[in-house]
């Protein structure tokens, strides 16, 4: 019992938890508002979209843990470096994955429809990454998190 209390008293996971479900359903918003249709499963748990929710929990967990702990704390350093980490591979490796599976989706689609074969399977996913204004936003986002969270006098943080 007493696990479950400190996880749920964790105040920097569980900002990285509220900032990634929060980006979550805005993602689902902004896709749905982009493809005119809704998919909650696949808007909510798909990679890629508007804001980047990785970006959004781990930019949380970092401003939390520098509330929390300090920012000279080894916490805070940990947490920082993974969140430069984190944002520059979204804009970055899987950003470029997702051109090339656009380019190869083309390659295949005029493949196999000049020698009249219907049977492409699937296509590769195309969103995986995400745009520099997709992370800056799940940026701005993780960093308003914890300063809310903060405001909730179960942790502390304020009061």
């Amino acid at each position: 019992m007493n696990v479950i209390k400190n996880l749920i008293f964790n105040f920097p996971l569980i900002c990285a938890g509220v900032g990634w479900f929060v980006a979550q359903m805005l993602k689902v918003l902004t896709g749905a508002f982009r493809e005119r249709s809704f998919n909650l499963i696949d808007l909510f748990f798909g990679t890629g979209g508007m804001p980047s929710s990785h970006t959004a929990a781990v930019t949380s967990l970092t401003v939390a843990c520098g509330l929390s702990e300090g920012l000279r704390s080894p916490a805070f350093a940990i947490s920082c470096l993974l969140t430069l980490i984190v944002m520059r591979d979204a804009t970055g490796v899987r950003r470029e994955a997702g051109e090339q599976a656009k380019v190869l989706n083309r390659i295949m689609q005029d493949l196999f429809t000049s020698t009249d074969h219907d049977d492409i399977d699937r296509n590769l996913k195309e969103l995986v990454g995400h745009t520099p204004l997709q992370v800056f936003v799940g940026f701005l986002l993780g960093l308003g998190v914890p300063f809310l969270m903060g405001l909730i006098p179960a942790y502390g943080i304020f009061f």
